[in-house]
């Protein structure tokens, strides 16, 4: 039977027609809605006793033999694991039933939920589809049946042919004007490699529609169940992949090259020939356009069909990302992915001898080749985000002699990085700028040999017999359009000028279509277009006589590097981490040029590079560098201003004065010196810690570390000396709410009256300030006064751990022991000390410092040398310059707001923790039993990486959001953090 193209109306059965067939042909009673469907009828039934099942009345246009094939391949399918809904046999066990006319067959239900409208996908989930279209030709290769070989007009071999006899549908002028082009160029690519794509049996249509996906423990929806059969044939085996793969596009459509993971992972499990690499693109863009044409035509002939009219959108959305890359780029965007050679392949160039000789024959003088890439000593201090960085550096050059300056191709450039984006920005040029002063004209030289095909407009083109054309910008020709020239000949000059002037080289694939650029610079693009551009462009250093400057990115290879010396229980950040080797105040920046907000550093409380800093270290490792036993007065200097931060204590507060520091070079240090002053100034050895709490990683430190997040045996492990006491998060502890202080400060007293009666007196009681390893929770109110008073009440002393919440961080304190108005006895100190310096110090008073003499002398070979105090020096005259505690408070503040916002519209928001800029953002399942969205967070984390934000988890159940980024964090990036947040909670992760 031939089949019917250009669209096919719906069958007339209502829904009461299907209650009446299902009770007819199965015997059941049920109720009925209708599913969506372009060409047939489905409804969901629905039994009694909440049994479901799906009917489906069949297009006329389709016989028999094509449904039996289908049950054929739902064996096929069985068989090879791929899951699949059973169908269900009517009265008389036949799969296909006949109701006035009509072919109608009823099928098991599906559980779980549609992929179709679940916005994001993951890199995961794009993977998963991949696999799934491998496991499905793989599954279907040996399936043979007659019923498979029928013409329908979404077999890709005829969708050329197809969808051009449909653009008379397109209503909108300037759509049909697009599509049309479009048909054309894929069909020519499809024309070159046809002969050699396999046929086999395949699914025709496994997209996002015809897939249910079910609920990971990420919460995000994983494909599973393949549905809907209807498209059942031969076709190229490759389609398949073609037409899954153009699905996903529309799931984040201005990033239609992440839909490689999905061609990957098809490879991995299918391998593809070089014929259908190539073959790829071409059919996902005319898929697109199939699409788009068959739903305009199918609202001509069934304009009652809602289904269709909703699809519209979508559709429109999967054709602008397939062709929103060229599609010559996006050919070679899946070669270079799967590892096949390049469509043309590259000539070996043989290297000039004199720079820029070949091109400019009697230039002389010294050539320097500039760096403006992320690592550039030049652009240090954030240099490089002034409108005129390059051309600071191009001026450097020349005031140092130079007689040419050049912007290299290949290096990725810092300068033109784009802060506070959710976007990477162009920073890969695919040519070489040639920058000269001043001065007289100067000869051109073809430096290759080819004909003349183009010049115009100051571009001068030569097009070489081996399929590449030199381009070169900024000159005048002699040459006539066609003629001929051999390398080395005169074409043209470099026009006289007062003013410095720019020549641009670069050599391109015949077919490549060149990027937009400036007249005065090469073109760039972003960072995941880079593998195509690496084969469609040539560095032109070679035929310049330049050295060759070339980047790419090797984050993967340097996590593999990382991964063969790295011991197991070293930790990293994000499944793919970008490499990262520029900072600069509150971002980050990856050898890519892509910048992210850093949200996680508290170590650099001042900012990363800072100049400051940057200038003591220098000045200082000039001038001496020793130890804190011989007489310098930074030691001094340093301590005194750390103690001159301290809150004025009232003359009737408990405890001793605090008057003495003691300088180390980390946190886990000056916690194990804190535990060591309170044993030796207590003659005791009881310290009390409190449960999930992180304090460090030496010895003495982690014995009082009882998070079971960094060690999930930490409670059970405790040695004899550490006593866990119950941790007062008055969200998630023992006590909940507001008014719960008093009562975990009883508990306290009565763990401290136990102890004493074992014989076990308390020497010590460590406690974070604010509960930074929980996300920053803060203490309920009245209980960190009460503990101290308990525990100075018998006989111990008070140790604030401050590392982390500590020194402008609160925003509306410097410490974080002012929050609670209480002054203890022992104060650490470390990570923002020295803005990413190693430093760490103990505050306490002199008479519990003088008690460690008892254990021998007290040393640190770097603690408190003469850098490490002037780098500290510098950080506390920067904090006080630039008003970093007010802009903590101010601008976490900001942030605070605009998270308690977000949890009016996201459910999966719990509380928002903390205070400055030390926040914590509690993401829950459910908000009255608080189960804590682990796997969530995580994922979530990996998608704001994406859109350029740097966030990782914290808390015993890693379910937060740690907000603790440098304390220059300013309003727009905190903005831009929140949209981000927000666009993730509604899209997905």
């Amino acid at each position: 039977m031939q089949e019917q193209t250009g669209g096919l109306v719906r069958p007339d059965v209502t829904a009461s027609d299907a209650v009446a067939i299902a009770r007819e042909l199965w015997g059941v009673v049920v109720t009925a809605s209708e599913l969506g469907s372009n060409q047939d009828r489905n409804f969901l039934l629905t039994e009694p006793d909440g049994s479901r099942s799906v009917l489906r009345i069949d297009n006329p246009a389709f016989p028999d033999s094509a449904r039996d094939a289908q049950h054929a391949a739902l064996d096929a399918y069985r068989s090879a694991g791929v899951p699949v809904p059973a169908a269900l046999p009517g009265g008389d066990g036949a799969l296909t039933q006949r109701w006035r006319g009509f072919a109608v067959r009823r099928s098991a239900f599906a559980e779980g939920e549609a992929m179709v409208d679940a916005g994001y996908f993951a890199p995961v989930v794009l993977r998963e589809f991949g696999s799934l279209a491998a496991a499905s030709v793989n599954a279907l290769a040996a399936l043979e049946h007659p019923g498979l070989d029928r013409p329908q007009m979404w077999d890709m071999r005829v969708a050329a042919d197809e969808a051009r006899n449909l653009l008379p549908s397109i209503a909108d002028p300037v759509l049909r004007d697009r599509v049309s082009p479009v048909i054309t160029e894929a069909e020519e690519v499809l024309r070159s490699v046809a002969a050699e794509l396999p046929v086999q049996p395949i699914h025709g249509d496994l997209t996002d529609d015809n897939v249910m996906g079910v609920r990971g423990a990420d919460s995000r929806l994983h494909p599973r169940t393949v549905l809907d059969l209807g498209d059942l044939a031969l076709g190229w085996r490759v389609a398949e992949l073609a037409v899954c793969a153009s699905s996903m596009l529309h799931h984040e459509p201005e990033r239609p090259l992440r839909v490689l993971e999905t061609i990957v992972a098809f490879h991995a499990e299918a391998p593809l020939s070089e014929a259908e690499a190539r073959a790829v693109w071409p059919l996902i863009a005319l898929r697109a356009a199939l699409l788009v044409a068959s739903g305009w035509r199918q609202l001509d002939i069934d304009g009652d069909n809602a289904y269709a009219r909703e699809r519209i959108a979508g559709e429109q959305a999967i054709f602008d990302a397939a062709t929103a890359v060229p599609l010559v780029e996006a050919v070679e965007q899946v070669l270079a992915a799967l590892g096949f050679p390049a469509a043309v392949s590259q000539p070996s160039v043989v290297q000039s001898a004199a720079p820029l000789a070949p091109l400019l024959p009697e230039f002389a003088g010294e050539v320097v080749v500039l760096d403006p890439g992320t690592e550039s000593e030049g652009l240090a201090s954030g240099a490089w985000l002034a409108p005129d960085a390059e051309e600071t550096l191009v001026r450097g050059a020349f005031a140092r002699g130079a007689a040419a300056a050049v912007m290299p191709y290949g290096v990725y450039r810092l300068t033109r990085t784009a802060l506070d984006s959710t976007d990477a920005a162009a920073t890969w040029p695919i040519g070489t700028a040639i920058h000269l002063p001043a001065g007289p004209p100067l000869p051109l030289a073809a430096p290759v040999s080819g004909r003349i095909v183009t010049s115009a407009d100051g571009v001068m083109r030569i097009a070489s017999a081996n399929g590449w054309r030199c381009e070169i910008r900024g000159v005048q020709r002699s040459s006539e359009d066609g003629a001929e020239v051999a390398q080395g000949d005169a074409i043209g000059w470099l026009p006289e000028s007062a003013v410095p002037r720019t020549l641009v080289v670069t050599v391109i694939a015949a077919g490549a279509e060149t990027p937009a650029g400036g007249t005065g610079d090469a073109p760039l693009v972003e960072p995941d277009r880079v593998p195509a551009w690496r084969r469609h462009s040539i560095d032109p250093a070679g035929i310049l006589g330049l050295p060759a400057m070339s980047q790419s990115d090797d984050a993967a290879d340097e996590l593999a590097r990382r991964a063969r010396i790295f011991a197991s229980a070293q930790e990293r950040y994000y499944e793919r981490p970008p490499q990262i080797e520029r900072g600069w105040r509150h971002h980050l920046v990856d050898t890519t040029g892509r910048a992210y907000v850093d949200m996680v550093n508290n170590v650099t409380g001042l900012g990363h590079g800072h100049p400051r800093v940057a200038d003591a270290v220098n000045r200082q490792i000039r001038i001496l560098n020793t130890n804190s036993r011989f007489l310098y007065r930074e030691l001094a200097e340093y301590s005194e201003r750390l103690l001159a931060l301290l809150p004025e204590r009232p003359s009737d507060a408990p405890g001793d004065r605090l008057d003495t520091v003691l300088l180390v070079n980390s946190g886990s240090e000056a916690v194990d010196l804190a535990l060591r002053l309170a044993q030796a100034a207590t003659g005791r050895k009881t310290i009390v810690s409190l449960r999930e709490a992180y304090h460090g990683w030496t010895m003495a430190s982690d014995a009082v570390t009882t998070s079971a997040y960094d060690n999930p045996d930490a409670f059970a492990t405790r040695p004899d000396w550490v006593h866990v006491a119950d941790v007062p998060n008055r969200f998630r502890g023992t006590y909940r709410g507001e008014e719960t202080g008093p009562q975990y400060a009883a508990d306290l007293a009565a763990d401290l009256d136990r102890l004493a009666a074992e014989g076990r007196p308390v020497a010590g009681f460590i406690c974070e300030s604010v509960l930074g390893n929980a996300g920053g929770v803060m203490l309920p109110e009245g209980y960190l006064a009460e503990a101290y008073a308990r525990v100075r009440g018998a006989g111990g002393l008070c140790i604030a751990d401050e590392v982390q919440v500590g020194f402008g961080r609160m925003g509306s304190s410097f410490w974080g022991f002012e929050q609670s108005a209480v002054s203890p006895d022992i104060i650490t100190i470390a990570k923002p000390m020295g803005n990413g310096y190693p430093i760490g110090g103990v505050i306490t008073s002199k008479r519990v410092a003088d008690a460690l003499a008892a254990q021998g002398q007290f040393f640190s070979s770097a603690g408190g040398n003469p850098l490490s105090c002037r780098v500290g020096i510098a950080v506390l005259d920067a904090m006080a310059e630039e008003g970093l505690q007010e802009n903590a408070r101010v601008v976490g503040a900001r942030l605070a707001e605009g998270f308690r916002a977000l949890a009016e519209r996201h459910r999966l928001i719990g509380p928002v923790h903390g205070e400055g800029l030390y926040l914590g953002v509690e993401l829950v399942r459910d908000r009255e039993s608080m189960e804590p969205a682990a796997a969530e967070a995580a994922a979530i984390c990996e998608r704001l990486r994406e859109l350029g934000v740097i966030v990782q988890t914290t808390s015993e159940r890693s379910n937060v959001l740690k907000i603790k980024p440098p304390l220059c964090l300013t309003a727009r990036s905190a903005d831009l953090v929140v949209a981000a947040v927000d666009r993730v909670l509604t899209e997905g992760w």
